[in-house]
């Protein structure tokens, strides 16, 4: 065999172990700058879980991450409840999510996983068979500021920090509406808020009130009205 000829085969043969060397260099490099994405944030699902007294619940932890991917944790979450504390109002497996309602009122659920925690606040609702919202017919000026206020009563307990209260009209959920429970609030009533610009001027709408509680075993839908009188009406 010619010289040119094996000098040609080792030459191949270098550049051959030359594109191996690179080709694990390269590898042992990703490898060694790859990082494994962590919980950015975490969230409860449902974001306001509600369960009657003597039932249970079970919560799921959705986590994104530092890539932006949203998926389930199912690994390292642990569950935990916060004031009142566990037996008040609920109880909450640590490891599985399952929520007991023991009395009605609400709780913080917190989940944790790798550092990271999620909140949701948890509505337990003693089983009533009747309730009542005062007043029946209301009205509040849409200025961007006023408010009507609304209280729900079963049995002659209020129960309006426990019900959520939401606007409609002709069948249609009208988000324009805002009804709440401030967590201060020292009256008792739920505020409902139309945004500024619902009504026009000298104008005035119907819109319907109604009531929704977990723990209602009732069949009657539990409504009021409110009318929005626009500026100047």
């Amino acid at each position: 065999m010619s010289s040119s000829k094996q000098k040609v085969r080792q030459e191949i043969r270098v550049m051959g172990a030359v594109a191996a060397l690179a080709t694990l260099a390269l590898l042992v490099s990703c490898t060694g700058f790859f990082v494994n994405p962590t919980w950015q944030s975490i969230a409860i699902q449902p974001p306001s879980p509600a369960v009657a007294v003597g039932f249970t619940i079970t919560l799921t932890a959705w986590g994104t991450d530092t890539n932006g991917q949203r998926s389930q944790i199912t690994r390292n979450l642990v569950w935990d409840l916060a004031n009142p504390s566990s037996g008040t109002v609920a109880t909450l497996d640590p490891d599985t999510g399952i929520l007991t309602g023991v009395s009605a009122g609400t709780v913080t659920v917190t989940a944790s996983s790798e550092g990271v925690s999620g909140t949701a606040t948890a509505t337990v609702a003693q089983e009533v068979a009747t309730m009542t919202i005062t007043p029946p017919t209301n009205t509040v000026i849409d200025d961007g500021t006023s408010f009507a206020q609304f209280t729900v009563t079963s049995g002659g307990t209020n129960i309006s920090s426990l019900v959520t209260l939401t606007a409609s009209q002709n069948g249609t959920t009208n988000t324009q509406i805002t009804c709440g429970y401030q967590a201060d609030a020292t009256d008792g009533m739920q505020d409902c808020k139309p945004a500024s610009g619902l009504v026009p001027a000298g104008t005035s709408q119907n819109f319907l009130i109604t009531v929704t509680y977990a723990g209602y075993t009732g069949t009657t839908p539990v409504t009021a009205q409110l009318t929005v009188n626009g500026p100047g009406q």
